[in-house]
């Protein structure tokens, strides 16, 4: 499978993740606070502005094709980075996490997810190197969660009851208190972990879920797993900032989750025909920029406060 990724531009772009978070929680981060707008904002703003000046390197070195896919990758990462942002909010109120410790657990969430998606992305590549049909495998995974998304009901979601954090909290000796921004603390000799080790976990296990789709939705944009990687990478990079930011106005976005679904089954029905008909890159990016447009006007449009008209006094 023909990639741009060399050995040295891997490293380079390891090495500057690593650079990124360590500067993140080392130096911008290193005492626990709550995170306001403004600074959500400024580290938006941030990853943002980092996202498309990498999309300009690919694009001036590797040509409009990689660059495009790129930023299509990107961009859908990043609409699908949304959902893991009402699961987060669901978490830190069912766990009641102290706001001034939330960012620590995104954190190590996030360098969590880096290692994951790493694994997931390589084995994903070599699966569609060695068997083809796995294409419409991933095509049809993507259809399936796009229509299921549609059309099911708004509920209470808990992510509590997740397989991996269930048995998390059976093998793993655990403390019902805080202590302060401590994933573990010990205590009469024995190690025990503390509530914010339990919502790591559970984070964790939900971007392991999330993966499921949001990787070979990309895949049907392109087959480099450099590009997959690094439009991954950038749009998990910037998703703290975005919680703190979106945290407050989600409910806003009423008709996003339909903008998602359509994503999906866009990219899954590319994913599937791409042997009978390959849609341009510059096509799908307009698609799925269209589409998430649009979800998000609609969405801005339908919660504006409707004005009261004041009552008419009728003449006397």
């Amino acid at each position: 499978m023909e990639t741009i990724g060399t050995p040295l531009l891997w490293g380079a772009f390891t090495a500057f993740v690593l650079g990124m978070l360590v500067l993140d929680l080392g130096v911008f981060h290193r005492k626990a606070h709550e995170v306001k707008f403004r600074e959500a904002l400024g580290w938006s703003v941030v990853w943002v502005a980092l996202a498309l000046v990498f999309a300009v390197g690919v694009w001036r070195w590797f040509g409009p094709g990689k660059g495009m896919e790129f930023l299509t990758g990107y961009l859908i990462e990043k609409a699908l980075s949304v959902d893991n942002i009402f699961v987060f909010l669901v978490l830190f109120s069912h766990f009641a996490v102290p706001k001034e410790h939330q960012h620590r657990v995104l954190f190590w969430g996030i360098f969590g997810a880096l290692v994951m998606r790493a694994v997931f992305i390589f084995a994903g590549a070599a699966l569609l190197a060695a068997f083809h049909w796995v294409i419409y495998v991933f095509g049809g995974i993507l259809i399936l969660t796009g229509v299921k998304l549609l059309l099911e009901r708004e509920g209470e979601i808990h992510p509590e009851k997740n397989p991996i954090f269930r048995l998390f909290r059976r093998l793993v000796p655990s403390v019902p208190e805080y202590h302060g921004s401590r994933f573990t603390v010990v205590e009469n000799g024995r190690r025990f972990a503390t509530p914010l080790l339990a919502v790591l976990v559970a984070v964790e296990a939900t971007d392991l879920v999330f993966a499921v789709d949001s990787i070979p939705a990309v895949f049907a944009v392109t087959g480099d797993p450099f590009i997959v990687y690094t439009s991954n990478i950038f749009a998990i990079l910037g998703l703290r900032a975005m919680f703190f930011l979106l945290a407050g106005v989600m409910e806003r976005f009423r008709y996003l989750k339909v903008g998602l679904a359509s994503v999906l089954v866009f990219v899954g029905v590319k994913m599937t025909l791409a042997d009978l008909y390959e849609i341009p890159v510059g096509v799908s990016l307009t698609v799925v920029a269209g589409i998430l447009g649009v979800a998000i006007l609609a969405s801005l449009f339908a919660s504006r406060p409707v004005g009261v008209r004041a009552p008419r006094t009728e003449a006397l």
